[in-house]
């Protein structure tokens, strides 16, 4: 990641400032922008895929859930700003948001049931400061998808591999299951999904 903007800003003077067309990502950090590629190649692939798999329980269930083509997550401190992989939101939910209509920002962890991080070499970010963020927040599920097995030691174990974090939120902390190679994921909000590590790589 490339510090973008060296001074400190605001959330709302980072949304102002976001371009409305980039060949990057941008998302805001303790008041600091940072400039990262857009996922490309097997990245948006995974993501993809993922996508694909849960709208597909979404319209055979049907739960009132969308996911959007893109939104930003306001930190609960103001400061920071994340664009999720991929972001399931409660259609329902969403008349609670004030920013929702006219710029696409999520301020309350209710209105998602579910975030996803596909990992790149920025792994430190998925599962130190978001998975702080997301947790703070209240968003009650987060998965980290880390198909390379980039995740350090402590994150993915030793030795490293391909490995699927869910985290649900429990009490207002994290409760974390991983699953590795055909495993398949245990999702709260997805009880009938099946989906592994495997399937996606």
């Amino acid at each position: 990641m490339v510090l973008a903007e060296s001074k400190t800003i605001s959330f709302d003077d980072f949304i102002t400032w976001l371009p409305a067309r980039s060949e990057y990502r941008y998302e805001l950090r303790d008041g600091e922008i940072l400039e990262m590629p857009k996922p490309r190649g097997k990245h948006s692939e995974i993501a993809g895929f993922i996508i694909s798999e849960l709208n597909f329980i979404i319209r055979q269930s049907p739960l009132p859930y969308l996911i959007p083509r893109e939104s930003i997550v306001k930190s609960i401190d103001d400061k920071s700003g994340y664009e999720p992989d991929v972001i399931v939101l409660d259609r329902e939910l969403l008349a609670q948001e004030p920013r929702w209509e006219t710029e696409s920002i999520i301020t309350q962890g209710s209105s998602v049931k579910l975030a996803i991080e596909v990992v790149s070499t920025n792994w430190q970010d998925d599962y130190a400061i978001k998975q702080i963020a997301y947790q703070a927040l209240g968003i009650q599920e987060y998965w980290i998808v880390d198909y390379l097995g980039l995740g350090g030691r402590n994150f993915i174990g030793y030795p490293k591999q391909p490995t699927i974090s869910v985290y649900n939120l429990v009490d207002g902390e994290y409760d974390l299951h991983q699953f590795r190679s055909n495993e398949l994921i245990v999702s709260p909000t997805f009880p009938d999904l099946e989906l592994s590590i495997d399937r996606m790589s």
